[in-house]
């Protein structure tokens, strides 16, 4: 990566049911180990008391490492978890403000 090229940064919004909490945390815990595998960076992670918010602020060293793990079969066997949660997700690509 030449120092002009920069990492997508991303911030991924879940609003989950209560009665979806455990199931779009089995989900997690499956996928977000796979981050790395496609170069990306869990950031930050941040929790609601009720556990029924998440964000995730992820970073990926380009758009085509984020459509890796995206794709990845992994991932892919486990959204099941994620839409029987009936979690709504939003995802939001970031940049710095300077």
């Amino acid at each position: 990566m030449s120092g002009a090229e920069k990492r997508l940064t991303l911030a991924l919004i879940a609003r989950i049911p209560a009665e979806g909490v455990a199931g779009f945390q089995a989900y997690e815990e499956r996928v977000l180990p796979l981050l790395g595998s496609h170069g990306g960076t869990l950031e930050r992670r941040l929790r609601t008391v009720d556990g029924r918010v998440e964000l995730h602020i992820v970073s990926f060293p380009s758009e085509a490492a984020l459509a890796s793990f995206r794709a990845d079969p992994e991932r892919t066997r486990t959204a099941p978890l994620l839409e029987a949660s009936g979690a709504r997700t939003e995802l939001l690509m970031l940049e710095d403000v300077t």
